[in-house]
């Protein structure tokens, strides 16, 4: 028998048999929590300081006109058991070490408050069940208890929880089980002053087991009793393991095999797990696993098993120990005695063993068919083990439907299937089907859900004037239906004296005429087999006039255009009625942008300027009435101006990011800086002014993405740009810069002095510089308790000091580093210090980014940021949820939460909730939190937009109209109005067209918008809907449209071709796009030489003809074509192309660029013969556009005024040198922007547009890459046009421009790509007249040569080589002045099949002028026509020996003295 226990794990030790054990300890096991991300309106909550309420944000969401970055988190959990064992530990209050695993919660940056959204000012708000104030008189409340089922420590003090408020404070007493628990005979027991929480001390002695028992708890004053719930009290037990021998297990191997553990029964249930005697897992796959009941089952024995023994292990949680039954050793059977390892992972693993194959058998549960019976609210857990050869496979099924999905996951190899929270439609019967290769068997489960009593109508404390009825309803629903017992002041109502004005109907009792001697608390019990619920409700008769509950003269602050909730706590018996007035006005403010809600709160649904003022609420009962005033003061919003733009610098440059701001002057302003979404540390080498940041000495390390935010205490912007910082090429200037320059050597010696309850020195010693100073020091720190081994950054010191006090947190076992920086770069981390542990403490803040909303129609997701490990300061962080709908009275709903989420069922849809998450650990609660606002799940829209009118702008755009739906219909938070459409067919007969349904948004609550980019001369239908964040409503009633004629788009496939130096064939296609009937084509060319142009000549066809030629009159001159078909309306979009260059042109002249085809893009290279290619993916990106008016006259003029590369011509149309996009639309009505024009390059374009907004309206220009890398270009009204610089070549840009004060006004998205980097627009070179006479020149002088070779040679002349091959040139040579020695032709005779080499010796015979003969094409290029650049290196044969060498380089002239 083995019994061990585990105290504390602090320090990290060498992996070995109880490094195994921790790791089984702490399940390796993960639980990932779900993250939200807000998308409605985020809500702000008002906080009185000083007599003014400032504005905190709840942290929902940001909208999209503000860039909110969050920092990417990675989150991990313990196992589902380790998180229970927490939960029971957490009620232990001396807090044992757990060892050096535990949760690991995040660490994330705190979400600043985010401005430009919603404001909810919810100070003391009424949204839920009515509070009684404590000055006045009421019966006792039960505000806290242990739970039902009360586990306790033996080793602890038992603690039994009951506290209670009321007026006058309430005395207490127990039972226990059903009798009176005398306390005072009792010495080991006592109550805690003013509370009734029982404390029972053992630190004198006795047993625990002695109190286990039932107890409840009484709370009374002389207005009534409240009850607790009857606390079952257990002490947990931790039974040894009974003494067995166990004799080796015989099995033969391919045979079934279970090892039944049989662990002793505990309080709570022990965890079971499996491991060998030597402390090491077994490990568990399809084959070998343990079942729910704790045994380990075989499918099927293997010859391997016997490697190890199985040893059953018992894990009791809160006396921290393992119990370990005796090893069971296995002895297999096997015809193969070799356990060959090779035929482990063997495909036919039993075949090759010789384990005969056979038909799946269940081991668990036994025969065909079982039942099983489950409460609802819990998990369901079925099991299915087989047995068979090969492993049977698992599969899940249930009889008569589907698994369901979203609560059904498999565990343990698809062996057991789990249900979480179990409801009534999880009943039915399932089955498991295991299969293998030889068959399948199946069993069937029969479940059943019961329910133990659950809440329907929760009575709710009543609270009555004298005269006035009332009623308590106790409705609960179970399985079996529960029965209701009432009780009044602890005991059963028939006992109770009769009271006339009472009457008792079931779940109800109703209360007539009530009168003062009426109060009294009531209990309504209602049980079935399952368990019970018991509530309390006091009914308090009350004569009380209003009141104000909340400060008087409030100052409340808000920013311009959000929504605003002015709230006005009040009290009165009878319940007042409250009515708002502003300003001192006598009409009552409700309806049009006012709506006052039950619970008398004042709604704003856009603050305006003139909505500033003095609010007065007046409650008004028959007793009195009270008023309070709210001053509401509205402020500009922040915003950053001019924001910083992306900077490229050469290191040891100066950057400046400007940031500049606007923002209400009545507000302090506050600049700040990130870094890479974190605070920018500023160092010596940077300059924070008000409006910039200047960087003195850029290095390495600058670069990154800096933030700059702006906020006040009310709002937030921010604006990002990116530096890239370039390495510096320029020499060292003195002595010390040329030396070599390195990282910093890791700091040492790190040293612990003056340790106090929050702070600490730390010391240490620098290491060298390495030829750079140190710049920086950074201090990490790494805890223990929730993410051992990971270090985080703690702060940052100059580079000047070594030593440095530090902040710390309660509850942290810390463990410090150092880091020295300098501007080559980082040190390596210096050796850890020694741990330093503070003293807990309660937490001091709560959870951050806390969230309400709703992932289905009828439920509410709650979620958070969990606090890391300094914020935790103490053991057993957990987090207290609290919840009630913010239009009524309810009380608060809680909950204790380990995770970061929670999900509230059975929501109303789309209904605000108030919420509180409140950190605690085991020293206490955190602060009182903020309430946030939350929104439970939206539905789908019920009603579509009607009187939907529809009014043809031009043949690519029209306008709609349509009436809103009313509120209470859209069932959600209203995204758009949407427009569906689609082109039913072509006026045009026998046209194919898609009949794609493409759709239009017109976000927030509009009445109008514009639908553009249509094809003309088309039939259109069109409905429309209503879009929430669920999705779409029903749809409207078709409608049918047709579009006018338009202009054509470019002809298709345009081809230009030149057999022979008199004529020019040209030929197209039809365009793809006619947008109407064709009447013809017009082509115009004109005829140029390098910079002269000739007179432009214009052509106009039938609409059939698609051919044409061209007789030339010029054989030097090129032609430039530029053709477009015609409708009624006008000529569409050109295809431009040049004729091939003559032959015979004598110089290469550059032709002026191009004009491209009027389409949404750029045009690419395009080929001077065939421009097939380049037409083909022009038309993939030609939108149908409307002409100017004017179409030759506007092109020039607007690139003559925006572009300064526009080409001069001798012709009235001169061809533009860029590309022109325009979506032409008709002036609107109401504020807008259109008109969008394009004139892109290769890496920059013009944009302009038209609006009717006022003078110094500013505007942002917002583009986006064919990469998702969006960008916006901010730009005053009268600063058109805009240049777009920093463009990629060849890139596709989709546009937009809209109003910056105003973002949902915006014009149509347009799409424009830039131009290629380089055309290439060269003819072939070997055409070209100058290379032809350049090589028969190169002929002619080589013919020269050879005939001069040739007549020194029979001359017996001198030349320049080595008589002899073998004999090197000595200095003693009397030949060797003058450079040349005698000639003799017998030496140099070549033999048959070879030549002679420059340096004499025989080569093979090659090809003279292959580059394969020369060096290794090191120094040798090829040019742009192919010739060869470079000095030839003669190839060396493998024979020749060192030293034998020309003395003189070659060249193409020695090779050709070598033929001769």
């Amino acid at each position: 028998m083995v019994k061990i226990c585990l105290e504390c794990q602090s320090e990290p030790e060498e992996r070995g048999p109880g490094s195994a054990l921790r790791e089984l300890l702490t399940d390796g096991e993960t639980a990932s929590t779900d993250t939200c991300s807000g998308a409605r309106l985020t809500d702000f909550c008002a906080v009185w300081d000083a007599g003014v309420f400032l504005v905190s944000a709840a942290g929902k969401g940001a909208p999209s006109g503000v860039k909110k970055r969050r920092l990417n988190e990675a989150e991990t959990l313990n196992s589902v058991r380790e998180a229970q064992f927490q939960r029971l530990e957490a009620a232990r209050p001396r807090g044992l070490g757990r060892g050096a695993r535990g949760p690991v919660l995040r660490m994330a940056g705190q979400p600043p408050p985010w401005a430009y959204t919603a404001v909810l000012l919810c100070a003391l708000s009424l949204g839920g069940a009515i509070e009684i104030p404590m000055d006045l008189s009421q019966p006792p409340t039960i505000t806290k208890q242990s739970v039902k089922d009360h586990i306790v420590d033996p080793r602890d003090n038992i603690l039994i929880e009951c506290e209670a408020k009321g007026n006058p404070a309430p005395s207490f007493h127990w039972t226990r089980n059903s009798k009176f628990f005398n306390i005072a005979k009792d010495p080991r027991v006592s109550m805690r002053r003013r509370s009734g929480t029982l404390v029972i001390d053992f630190r004198s002695g006795g047993r625990p087991e002695e109190y286990e028992g039932e107890y409840q708890c009484f709370a009374r004053n002389k207005f009534g009793t409240a009850l607790s719930n009857r606390i079952r009290l257990q002490v947990s037990k931790s039974p040894l393991w009974p003494k067995e021998n166990l004799d080796p297990v015989v099995v033969q191997e391919g045979a079934p095999l279970t090892l039944q553990c049989n662990p002793p029964p505990g309080l709570p249930s022990p965890v079971i797990f499996w491991m060998s005697s030597s402390m090491e897992p077994i490990t568990q796959d399809k084959r070998v696993s343990q079942g729910h009941n704790g045994d380990l089952y075989f499918s099927n024995v293997m010859l391997q098993d016997m490697q190890t023994d199985y040893s059953c292990n018992a894990r009791f949680h809160f006396t921290h120990t393992i119990q370990q039954k005796n090893p069971f050793t296995l002895k297999v059977l096997t015809n193969h005695p070799y356990n060959d390892s090779s035929l482990r992972n063997h495909p036919d693993m039993y075949s090759a063993r010789g384990v005969a194959e056979r038909t799946p058998s269940f081991m668990y549960p036994q025969g065909t068919a079982s039942s099983q019976m489950v409460l609802r609210g819990m998990d369901l857990l079925l099991e299915c083990i087989a047995s068979g050869v090969p492993t049977p496979d698992i599969a899940w099924y249930k009889k008569g439907g589907d698994l369901p999905s979203d609560k059904a996951k498999f565990e343990n190899f698809n062996k057991a299937l789990r249900i979480t929270n179990v409801s009534e439609e999880d009943s039915g019967e399932y089955f498991c089907l295991a299969s293998n290769k030889m068959g399948s068997i199946r069993h069937t489960i029969s479940v059943r859900v019961k329910a133990a009593p659950y809440w329907l109508d929760e009575p709710k404390n009543l609270i009555l004037a004298p005269g006035e009825d009332g009623r308590l309803v106790c409705r609960a629903n179970g399985n079996p239906k529960p029965t209701v017992q009432w009780m009044v002041n602890g005991e059963p109502l028939q006992s109770a004296p009769p009271n006339p004005n009472r009457e008792v109907a079931g779940d109800t009792i109703i209360f007539r005429d009530t009168q003062i001697s009426s109060r009294a608390v009531y209990q309504c019990n209602t049980s079935n087999e399952h368990g019970y619920l018991l509530a309390n409700a006091f009914v308090s008769v009350l004569d009380v006039p209003p009141r104000m509950l909340s400060p008087r003269n409030q100052l409340i602050r808000v920013i311009l255009y959000n929504r605003t909730r002015l709230d006005c706590p009040f009290f009165g018996s009878p319940i007042p009625t409250l009515r708002w007035f502003k300003n001192g006005q006598g009409s009552n403010l409700d309806g049009g942008n006012y709506h006052v809600y039950e619970n008398g709160s004042l709604e704003i649904k856009m603050i305006r300027k003139e909505d500033q003022g003095i609010y007065t609420c007046v409650a008004t009962n028959i007793l009195g009435k009270a008023e309070n005033q709210v001053r509401l003061e509205v402020k500009d919003p922040t915003r950053i101006y001019r924001m910083p733009e992306d900077q490229v610098a050469k290191r040891g440059t100066t950057v400046q990011l400007e940031c500049r701001v606007k923002h209400d002057p009545s507000l302090k302003l506050a600049v700040s800086w990130l870094k890479d979404d974190e605070p920018l540390y500023i160092s010596n080498r940077m300059k924070k002014e008000e409006d910039s940041l200047t960087i003195f000495g850029v290095a390495e390390r600058d670069q990154g993405s800096y933030t700059c935010v702006a906020s006040t205490e009310l709002d937030q912007d921010l604006a990002k740009a990116y530096l890239t910082v370039l390495a510096d090429q320029a020499t060292p200037t003195n002595r010390l810069a040329a030396l070599p320059k390195g990282r910093p050597d890791r700091p040492r010696d790190l040293e612990l002095t003056d340790l106090a309850e929050r702070s600490v020195r730390l010391t240490w010693i620098p290491g060298d510089d390495n030829n750079s100073p140190i710049t920086d020091y950074v201090v990490q720190f790494e805890e223990d308790q929730f993410q051992p081994g990971v270090w985080h950054d703690h702060s940052k010191f100059p580079g000047s000091v070594n030593s440095a006090v530090l902040r710390l947190s309660p509850y942290v076992n810390y463990q410090f580093r150092v880091i020295a920086i300098n501007e080559v770069g980082s040190s390596h981390p210096s050796l850890p210090s020694e741990r330093y542990r503070t003293s807990g403490a309660p937490p001091e803040s709560n959870p951050s980014d806390v969230k309400g909303e709703g992932t289905r129609k009828n439920n509410m997701e709650i979620t958070w940021t969990p606090m890391n490990a300094t914020s935790a300061f103490g053991p057993n962080l957990r987090y207290i949820v609290k919840w009630r709908r913010r239009e009524t009275r309810e009380t608060w709903n809680n909950v204790t939460v380990w995770g970061s989420r929670y999900v509230v069922g059975q929501t109303p849809v789309y209904v605000p909730y108030e919420i509180r998450v409140q950190a605690e650990n085991d020293f206490g609660k955190g602060p009182e939190p903020d309430t946030v606002i939350g929104y439970s799940g939206e539905d789908y829209p019920r009603a579509a937009p009607t009187d939907v009118k529809i009014r043809v702008l031009n043949s690519t755009a029209i306008s709609l109209q349509w009436n809103r739906v009313y509120s209470d219909t859209v069932q959600g938070q209203l995204r758009e109005y949407r427009a569906y459409y689609w082109r039913e067919s072509s006026l045009l007969k026998n046209l194919w067209v898609s009949q794609k349904r493409q759709q239009a948004g017109f976000p927030g609550d509009r009445l109008r918008g514009v639908v553009s980019r249509l094809f003309p001369y088309s039939n259109y239908k069109l409905e429309m809907v209503v879009v929430n964040g669920r999705g779409d409503g029903p749809r409207s009633e078709t409608k049918e449209f047709t579009t006018p004629e338009g202009v054509p788009s470019a002809p298709r496939r345009f081809r230009v071709r030149q057999p022979n130096l008199e004529t020019i064939n040209l030929e197209w296609d039809h365009p793809e796009h006619p947008n109407g009937i064709l009447i013809g084509y017009t082509l115009k060319y004109v005829a140029f030489n390098g910079t002269k142009v000739g007179k432009q000549i214009v052509e106009n066809f039938s609409p059939n003809q698609t051919k044409f030629t061209v007789q030339r009159a010029d054989p030097v001159s090129r032609y430039r074509f530029s053709l477009s078909a015609r409708t009624q309306v006008g000529s569409g979009e050109a295809v431009t192309e040049e004729s091939p260059a003559p032959p015979n042109e004598a110089t290469p002249t550059a032709a002026p660029p191009t004009s491209p085809p009027t389409t949404v893009g750029a045009p690419g290279t395009v080929s001077s013969t065939d421009a097939t290619a380049t037409a083909a993916a022009t038309e993939a990106t030609t939108v149908p556009t409307v002409p100017p008016v004017a179409p030759t006259t506007t092109a020039t003029t607007e690139a003559t005024a925006t572009t300064a590369s526009t080409a001069t011509t001798t012709t009235t149309e001169s061809p533009a040198t860029t590309s022109r996009t325009e979506i032409q639309e008709s002036a609107p009505d109401e504020q807008s922007i259109w008109n969008v024009t394009v004139l892109p390059n290769s890496k920059w374009a013009n944009i302009s547009w038209k609006h009717n907004f006022g003078p110094g309206t500013d505007f942002v220009v917002e583009y986006t890459d064919s990469n998702h890398t969006k960008k916006t270009v901010p730009v005053k009204a009268q600063a058109q046009p805009v240049q777009l610089t920093d463009l990629y070549p060849g890139m596709t840009y989709t546009l937009r421009v809209y109003s910056r004060d105003h973002e949902g006004i915006s014009s149509a998205v347009i799409t424009f790509m830039t131009s290629a980097a380089y055309t290439n627009n060269q003819a072939d070179i070997a055409t070209q007249g100058w290379f032809i006479g350049l090589m028969c020149a190169i002929a002619l002088l080589v013919l020269i040569l050879l005939i001069v070779c040739f007549i020194k040679r029979s001359r017996g002349g001198k030349y320049p080589v080595r008589e002899k091959k073998d004999v090197p040139l000595g200095p003693e040579d009397p030949k060797e002045e003058d450079g040349s020695f005698d000639y003799s032709d017998e030496d140099n005779k070549p033999l048959q099949g070879s030549q002679t080499s420059l340096d004499g010796t025989i080569k093979q015979q090659e090809s003279d002028d292959s580059l394969v003969d020369y060096g290794e094409g090191g120094e040798g290029q090829f040019n742009e026509d192919g010739s060869f650049i470079g000095q030839y290196t003669v190839k060396k044969d493998k024979e020749e020996t060192e030293g034998n060498e020309s003395s003189e380089a070659t060249s193409p002239v020695n090779a050709i003295y070598s033929l001769a």
